[in-house]
């Protein structure tokens, strides 16, 4: 592993890609009385499976190329979520469906931001020598 150029390998990219999803879904229960409001998510694995593949493919050679970890602001990325109940006023949100995910995408969250730290925590010890 290469500590100079990637010490956090995909991590950083699934920490902002989770980030991202948590603050769609904050807006779907947000909006949960909004007329005709559409609930949206993001395929994480899809998203992740983009930036794994763009990275392997290309490099950047200049620091003002486009920078692929922000291929989860693609809107492509962005999926609407499809009602179980239909409601009158045209809205999708299902507020215990949004909870729910919020829930666990919030303990994936704190799952990846524990991988970072645990690799951030072993450089650490190997810079100081332990």
């Amino acid at each position: 592993m290469n500590l100079t150029v990637n010490p956090f390998g995909i991590h950083e990219q699934a920490l902002r890609a989770r980030g991202q999803r948590l603050e769609l879904l904050a807006t779907n229960i947000a909006n949960a009385d909004t007329p005709n409001f559409k609930a949206r998510d993001i395929d994480f694995k899809e998203v992740l499976g983009k930036v794994q593949s763009t990275k392997m493919q290309t490099t950047n050679t200049n620091t003002a190329h486009f920078n692929f970890s922000e291929a989860v602001s693609n809107a492509e990325a962005f999926k609407y979520r499809i009602p179980f109940n239909a409601t009158g006023d045209g809205n999708t949100v299902e507020m215990n469906v949004e909870q729910g995910h919020y829930g666990k995408a919030a303990a994936d969250y704190r799952a990846t931001l524990s991988f970072i730290q645990d690799a951030s925590n072993g450089i650490k010890r190997a810079l100081r020598g332990e």
